[in-house]
């Protein structure tokens, strides 16, 4: 082999290198989820190097302050029209800039600052030892009911790595809606899952169920997971790129260049058909739909309950706004495959939801069946395929997610010995004993019944619309019946609160402190404002309702 020879082998090499361009990243549009992340780093260096009695103080206020500046940065996006006239993709193809994501970023945003609240609560657990006291574990590397716990107990441990924590699951959320290729949604799907699975086994009470829950959690979500990422691969097959816009146009057939590699597989629909139906699996299990939802109950009745709000309200924003992102940006082009599939999915989500939910005596596992049929509820609007469908689902989302975290954290209020009371039997005659709790748990069970002059009224007619417009009356229909017969369950809690004897060693309703207060107080001030006047806000989602391609 000539030198020659070997010197053009060594320039047609390198000349490629030459080419690559510099990344090129617009950091004012990624701030939200920059500040997020940013916060959540500086917690764990507060963690590393803050004396512990400082920890608490420290992270609540840079947790508060980190949400509050990412909500800021979300409005002056969307002031400056970030999400209508100069909505496009950033950071080189990865995540969209529209009025979808920044909607539901601002969603999650607001949640997780609520959440936040309910989280840092340290007044409802009273402590034998003087300590204040929150809903995680004193110490969560030591083992259930050993001398190590009593010594962290006795000694006043908190655990105040749930902040960094939930920061961390906020900053993956707020990835999740915008990702606009199927390498970024998988890695926000783990960056927000990861944290979820450590938070459900820290229960301060009850911490063998609490980390049951985290176990069966983390095992079920990772088969998720798995089925995702097994999808992606096989869509990457199919189409070449995991880019959506190129995806989409494959899918479209409008795909000009070809990558030599993959002619055999390019347009193979078994690939496309298998690696949507993957994919479209690991979202509707993170949504709670049926069949996907085995984890849900047991998760939710075992994790620390301000955590159990939290997921129940922000995963449930995140996941659908990914899901709507994927069926509407991506897989257009096959609608009449993924509909039928959709319908079926809905069908038995609201009527399984609503069913299984009248023989629940827990109030967490009530809670967790009602978000089932909700998730059910919010499917109908996704499978509208209009642009009111999108933004019906983005109303109804925001709507939801405050009455959610309100009904969890006036669970926390309601307490005996053993820390929360969750059965049903003890809320009985709660209304006598504290009308003011068992009133706001009322607004929020109406509210979720889809009571006229709440939140829930106004997301379910909007979504129901949205059906019958896009063609899909029969599935209004079932709509209508399941909510039906979930009204007579969250009725039947209000009359066992209000029209019931309280028993004699019956639970006790704990003062919260100014926090869970806000948090609740804010949940009511949301139920009542989206019932009694949405238009503001369904006109709001309707300019977002327009994703970018």
């Amino acid at each position: 082999m000539s030198a020659s020879a070997v010197h053009s082998l060594w320039t047609t090499a390198a000349d490629p290198i030459s080419k690559i361009e510099a990344p090129k990243i617009e950091y004012g549009q990624l701030s939200p989820i920059l500040i997020v992340l940013g916060a959540a780093l500086v917690g764990i260096l507060v963690e590393a190097f803050a004396p512990r009695r400082v920890r608490y103080h420290a992270q609540l206020l840079l947790s508060a302050v980190a949400l509050c500046a990412a909500f800021a940065a979300i409005v002056a996006l969307a002031a400056d029209g970030y999400g209508t006239t100069k909505a496009h993709i950033a950071a080189m193809g990865a995540l969209a800039v529209d009025g979808p994501a920044l909607f539901l970023q601002g969603t999650i945003l607001l949640a997780g600052l609520v959440a936040l609240f309910t989280f840092a609560e340290r007044r409802l657990d009273p402590d034998p030892h003087g300590h204040r006291t929150d809903s995680f574990v004193a110490q969560a590397a030591a083992v259930p009911g050993s001398d190590s716990e009593k010594a962290a107990v006795r000694a006043g441990f908190t655990t105040t790595e749930v902040f960094p924590l939930l920061l961390f699951a906020v900053a993956g959320m707020l990835v999740f809606p915008a990702a606009n290729d199927l390498l970024t949604l998988f890695i926000a799907l783990e960056v927000f899952s990861l944290p979820l699975y450590l938070m459900c086994a820290l229960a301060r009470r009850k911490r063998l169920l609490s980390q049951e829950a985290a176990v069966k959690y983390f095992l079920l979500g990772a088969f998720a997971s798995a089925f995702t990422l097994f999808g992606i691969a096989l869509l990457y097959g199919y189409a070449g790129s995991v880019s959506y816009a190129t995806i989409a146009r494959v899918v479209d057939g409008t795909v000009t260049t070809v990558n030599p590699a993959l002619v055999d597989t390019m347009g193979n629909d078994a690939l496309l058909l298998i690696g949507a139906a993957m994919i479209v699996m690991g979202l509707l299990f993170k949504v709670g739909a049926v069949p996907f939802h085995m984890w849900t109950p047991d998760v939710y009745q075992g994790a620390p309950t301000p955590l159990t709000g939290f997921m129940a309200a922000a995963t449930k924003v995140a996941a659908f706004g990914a899901l709507l992102r994927l069926l509407y940006v991506v897989l257009p082009g096959l609608r009449w495959d993924w509909r039928p599939v959709m319908w079926a999915v809905a069908i038995i989500t609201m009527l399984g939801g609503a069913i299984v939910a009248i023989t629940q005596t827990d109030v967490k596992r009530l809670l967790a069946y009602s978000s089932i049929a909700h998730a059910g509820f919010i499917l109908a609007g996704v499978i509208a395929t209009t642009p009111d469908g999108v933004s019906s689902v983005l109303f109804y989302l925001a709507a939801y997610s405050f009455v959610t975290i309100g009904a969890f954290a006036v669970v926390t209020l309601v307490r005996d010995a053993g820390g929360e009371a969750t059965h049903l039997s003890k809320w009985a005659g709660l209304g006598r004993r504290s009308p003011l709790v068992a009133a706001v748990f009322a607004v929020f069970l109406l509210a979720f019944a889809g009571i006229p002059l709440t939140s829930g009224f106004a997301g379910k007619f909007a979504v129901f619309k949205a059906a019958a417009e896009g063609g899909a009356a029969p599935l209004v229909v079932v709509g209508v019946i399941s909510s039906a017969i979930a009204a007579f369950f969250y009725i039947r809690v209000i009359v066992l609160m209000f029209f019931s004897e309280p028993r004699q060693d019956g639970p006790t309703v704990a003062v919260p402190s100014l926090l869970t207060s806000t948090a609740i107080g804010v949940g009511v001030a949301v139920t009542l404002v989206l019932g009694v006047a949405p238009q503001y806000f369904l006109n709001l989602a309707n300019q977002a309702g327009i994703f970018v391609r």
